[in-house]
């Protein structure tokens, strides 16, 4: 039976923020709590940690959870919908790697990674077939066991993280995704850009930005979750956007990078945000491939309350 105290992302991903719940929730407007809060929605859902706490210790009656990774989407709605087809296909792939030998593992990821980039042509982000279960099992797979837990893809939308060595992963986890399923099942999820879920968002709203970060300096650019490009460009969309949803009436909370880690005098988010309240909280960084550079970093909490 699934328990929803125990839920967690069925994906991991770089940048989430499972490591940030404890500062976040002091963020958090009072009004979630005494019942004022009734819709969650999040544009960059990712890899969900913050719409799973919210979802097992509040009490809101509607989610709405979206973002343009059509990948990602389709593994959400397949989870929602189909999940009890979806463990078998997990489970036969974490049995299959778990009795290969290392050298046999890397080959079965790289085998897996080929076959998931070949077929995306020939899917149907659209309209749901049975070719969503096998690359949902595909997409968990392959983030359970690729080098760092990332999902990166390239400009042609191809998964290209490399594979990495684990001793015994955990591809199949039932009673997660069980738990997950049941939380989707209040969900509405959709494909597309941030601006979509304005449609939604009235003055009962907690809505939560979670970008693609503005990069630290240039080479520590992670901005491929898709095939979307998130330059400085969108960053000022989305503060635009951001102001919109101000005057409905509604909460709203944004992740950033700081971008005052290595340099001081850059104020981009101050200045693009200076009517609200910006909050620092420590970080670690963990998709520098350089050892010396990952460690505890400022990010930003910006809200409108």
């Amino acid at each position: 039976m699934s328990n929803l105290n125990k839920i967690k992302p069925f994906l991991k991903w770089a940048g989430g923020k499972t490591q940030l719940i404890n500062q976040l929730k002091d963020i958090f407007p009072n009004q979630l709590g005494n019942g004022l809060i009734t819709r969650y929605i999040e544009p960059f859902i990712g890899g969900g940690a913050v719409f799973f706490y919210i979802a097992k210790s509040y009490q809101i009656e509607e989610f709405f959870i979206s973002d343009i990774n059509p990948e990602l989407i389709l593994a959400y709605q397949t989870i929602q919908k189909y999940v009890d087809d979806l463990i078998p296909l997990l489970f036969q792939l974490q049995t299959q790697y778990l009795s290969l030998n290392f050298p046999d593992r890397t080959n079965f990821y790289y085998q897996i990674r080929s076959q998931f980039n070949q077929k995306r042509q020939q899917i149907d982000f659209d309209k749901y077939n049975h070719d969503w279960l096998e690359r949902t099992a595909q997409i968990i797979f392959l983030n359970r066991t690729c080098f760092n837990g990332l999902f990166r893809v390239n400009s042609k939308g191809e998964f290209n993280v490399p594979a990495g060595k684990y001793q015994k992963p955990t591809i199949c986890d039932p009673d997660n995704l069980k738990a997950v399923e049941k939380v989707l099942q209040k969900a509405l999820i959709y494909r597309g850009d941030f601006q979509l879920c304005s449609q939604y968002v009235h003055e009962k709203s907690l809505v939560y930005f979670d970008p693609p970060y503005k990069p630290l300096n240039k080479t520590s650019k992670f901005t491929s979750y898709s095939t979307h490009i998130f330059d400085d460009s969108e960053q000022l969309r989305l503060r635009d956007f951001y102001q919109q949803l101000d005057q409905k009436g509604a909460y709203l909370i944004l992740s950033n990078s700081d971008s005052q880690n290595n340099n001081s005098l850059n104020n981009f988010f101050q200045q693009a945000y200076q009517k609200y309240t910006i909050k620092k909280v420590k970080a670690n960084r963990s998709i520098n491939s350089k050892t010396n550079l990952r460690g505890k970093i400022n990010e930003i909490i910006i809200t409108n309350y």
